[in-house]
């Protein structure tokens, strides 16, 4: 059965990476099926802390540290239905998948070996390798860069060559802020753009000081 042509498409959410300095799309990896749950910590950024001085009570020093943690699942099931032999999903199950987020918090083997080469050619300093900048897409309202700080794997089922073809992943991930990222940074801006689109949605949900049955602040 179809389904009815007057339903709405399913937003996926997912993760984008960028190149650091050209902002071109490196890689968009797209969740298969979307999270039932979306947990978020903010933790304000005080200016004067627990035991600061009273008259900065008020103050921010920047925006709140802000922690996503999803838990995803993949499953070679429906692609397993209409793929053939000889087929990806065939031949190593869900490993491209599971790769394609591992391979986030590796640097680039390439980059290894030409660290490695420029050291052995007595290179005194070689900087440290720079990852792609990450994204977290969550509907056109959460675009927000982000750092993989915990990244956990439970494979459930295997094929009987034991290739994974059915996981949960749990991903936990740290807003990278206006105070992580130097002005200029494509990251800074769009952090920017997510904060200035929570201020427009707050905007939009603010209530009446009635509705707390007060008609003004004693």
């Amino acid at each position: 059965m179809s389904a009815f042509p007057g339903s709405p498409r399913l937003v996926k959410g997912g993760l984008v990476l960028l190149d650091p300095d050209t902002s071109v799309v490196k890689r968009v990896i797209v969740l298969q099926y979307n999270p039932e749950t979306l947990t978020r910590t903010l933790q304000p950024q005080a200016f004067a802390g627990e035991s600061g001085d009273r008259e900065e009570a008020l103050r921010l020093k920047g925006p709140p540290v802000e922690t996503f943690r999803v838990e995803a699942e993949i499953d070679a099931a429906d692609q397993m239905e209409t793929a053939g032999a000889g087929s990806t999903v065939a031949e190593v199950g869900i490993h491209p998948q599971i790769a394609a987020l591992e391979t986030i918090v590796y640097p680039s083997s390439s980059r290894i070996q030409s660290n490695d080469t420029l050291a052995g050619a007595g290179t005194i300093e070689i900087a440290p390798l720079e990852s792609p900048l990450v994204l977290f897409v969550w509907s056109r309202q959460r675009i927000v860069p982000v750092r993989i700080t915990e990244f956990s794997i439970t494979e459930e089922m295997f094929d009987p060559a034991l290739n994974p073809i059915r996981a949960k992943i749990t991903l936990s991930m740290r807003a990278l802020s206006v105070n992580d990222l130097p002005s200029g940074h494509k990251g800074w801006s769009l952090f920017m753009s997510y904060q200035q689109q929570k201020e427009r949605l707050a905007a939009a949900g603010a209530g009446p000081l009635g509705a707390l049955g007060l008609s003004a602040i004693p």
